[in-house]
């Protein structure tokens, strides 16, 4: 567990919820939930939620957090999403213990309590098409009109509802609707629907039903059977909340509480996208590999690119809980990231773009065994063997034959340390003869030199390493940001936000020369390829003795570099 998880965070909701305790409200309980509808996979900014609403109930005596699925819309929901949603949560490090709920086990028990509203006057079935309700429900600047179905006597709109649910109707030819002020100014509040017919199978009760409750309608309910003290969601809903009250008011006698709703600011990460329909079309429209690509905020992308749990509730603490705009720069996530792999990734070292050099004072076939530690400063990450040989790869951007000023690496007639050996000096360099392209560089190898320099000699540059001989072959994938703009669903970008789309998003380099070691690399482990950045082993696409790697962010000192270049 990183020690930033050892923080109590604060804000205006807990500062909420204590005041409840501290008046008995509630008898002093607290009981949360994370409701997500299970149609897509969950993003960083679903995290958030999840980290507010389970990090709550671990924070106060007592307390619990339920894991509900609000699935009244089958048309759009699977069951593969909801084994995802169950994943990603414990993937975080949460649990919901015996709490684990579906508003559809609600079904009945809404059907009865729209019946109620109907007796009481405050539902009534509606005749209106979907076009014809939309014209009848105004504007934001003009008040709706009363459909012509609104005055049905009670005995009607009970027998046309419980037909509704018989099946007598096909879709679309009526609706139940709360009865409530279609003048409003609050649209929300304009006589929304609250069934609606639809037969189509539901992953949890079947064929079962041919009426499904409205998302509005459920929620509040399905709270308030649950006996949920603090209701809470992000600002979109602030304008249900009317809604949410007017429903549990309306049936403050059937239902055993009135749980509060209390609205946070949702969070918009800088160069992606949160919108799950859009999200949903990256997806469907093959603009990535799917629902896990590691260029997506999805919890299941950025687990196979490599972030850990510690590092997104460290991300989750740092923005807070604000009602203010929640904008963050992807800078911010990334340095939780690094702080959490700076203290817990082993090192391995890997050659991205090699060029083959040959240590001409070792003999043909020499092998020299090296036992180095793991983490320079984490003993407990154990230690490794590197096998130097006679030929080894270095990074080809590691050579200049004319250096720039201020190069600290290897040139002709330079030293450089390899890392964890010895100084070399380069003697020459081979090149095609046709294109003139560096093939080799002859070096020769100072054998007194292991880990120190002789007195008086001074060699700036350190290089990473691999074996000719003994290494494996790895694919890389280095991502960056899927879009070049910070807000691609913007208006101000211009055109869709799929032209915004960054075209060297993912760069695949074949056949990169790796340590030995990490042919066997378990999946979820992370490693820090020495000079290069952290990476995770991609646990779909990787293959015995074939790794496949995942960059899962830069190095601190490479990032600096660039943002330096960008501005």
């Amino acid at each position: 567990m990183s020690p930033h998880d050892e923080k109590k965070p604060t804000d205006f909701i807990r500062t909420i919820i204590e005041q409840d305790i501290a008046r008995n409200l509630n008898n002093g309980q607290v009981v949360t939930r994370f409701p997500p509808e299970p149609n897509g996979t969950l993003h960083i900014g679903h995290a958030k939620s999840i980290c507010l609403n389970f990090g709550i109930a671990e924070q106060y005596p007592g307390s619990r957090c339920h894991l509900r699925f609000d699935d009244t819309n089958p048309e759009k929901e699977e069951v593969a999403y909801i084994e995802a949603i169950k994943e990603d949560v414990r993937w975080l490090g949460f649990d919901w213990g015996d709490h684990l709920y579906f508003a559809s086990d609600y079904f009945e028990r809404l059907y009865q309590l729209a019946e109620v509203l109907i007796e009481k006057g405050k539902a009534y079935v509606c005749s209106l098409s979907a076009d014809q309700m939309r014209s009848y429900r105004g504007t934001l600047t003009e008040p709706g009109k009363e459909s012509p179905y609104r005055h049905r006597t009670v005995e009607e709109n009970l027998t046309m509802f419980r037909a509704m649910r018989a099946g007598t109707y096909p879709d679309g030819a009526h609706t139940l609707r709360a009865k409530i002020d279609m003048s409003s100014p609050n649209i929300n509040m304009r006589d929304p629907t609250l069934y609606r017919i639809r037969r189509v199978p539901h992953h949890q009760t079947k064929d079962l039903w041919c009426i499904y409750p409205t998302y509005d309608y459920t929620h509040c309910i399905s709270d308030a059977l649950e006996g949920i003290t603090h209701s809470l969601c992000t600002l979109e809903f602030e304008d249900h909340r009317p809604l949410y009250d007017w429903i549990l008011d309306e049936l403050k006698d059937e239902l055993p509480c009135h749980p509060r709703q209390i609205e946070f600011s949702r969070l918009e990460l800088d160069f992606t996208v949160m919108s799950k329909r859009v999200l949903t079309t990256l997806v469907t429209g093959h603009h990535v590999s799917g629902w896990d690509d590691p260029r997506l905020p999805t919890i299941a992308g950025i687990r196979r690119r490599g972030y850990t749990p510690a590092s997104i509730r460290h991300f989750c603490r740092l923005i807070g809980i604000t009602k203010a705009p929640n904008h963050v720069e992807m800078a911010l996530l990334e340095n939780c990231l690094r702080e959490d792999l700076e203290i817990n990734a082993p090192r391995a070292m890997a050659v991205l773009d090699p060029v083959r050099v040959i240590l001409d004072n070792l003999p043909e076939g020499y092998q020299e065994e090296i036992t180095v530690a793991n983490h320079p400063q984490n003993p407990g990450l154990g230690s490794r063997t590197i096998v130097l040989t006679r030929e080894i790869f270095i990074e080809r951007d590691d050579f200049e034959e004319t250096p720039p000023k201020g190069f600290k690496r290897l040139i002709p007639g330079g030293e450089v340390r390899l890392r964890h050996a010895y100084i070399i000096r380069c003697e020459s360099v081979l090149k095609d003869p046709k294109t003139q392209a560096v093939t080799a560089i002859v070096c020769h190898v100072d054998k007194d030199t292991m880990n120190r320099a002789p007195e008086g000699r001074k060699v700036k540059g350190v290089i990473h390493w691999v074996s000719a001989q003994r290494h494996c072959q790895a694919e890389i994938r280095l991502y960056e940001s899927l879009f070049l703009v910070p807000h691609p669903l913007d208006h101000k970008a211009g055109g869709s936000f799929l032209d915004h789309i960054n075209p060297d998003s993912l760069k695949i380099l074949n056949h990169c020369p790796v340590e030995e070691s990490l042919a066997q690399w378990q999946p979820g482990r992370p490693v820090q390829f020495e000079r290069l950045g952290y990476f995770a082993l991609d646990h779909r696409d990787s293959n015995p003795g074939r790794p496949v790697f995942n960059r899962s962010v830069s190095l601190r000192d490479s990032w600096a570099k660039e943002k330096t270049k960008s501005q």
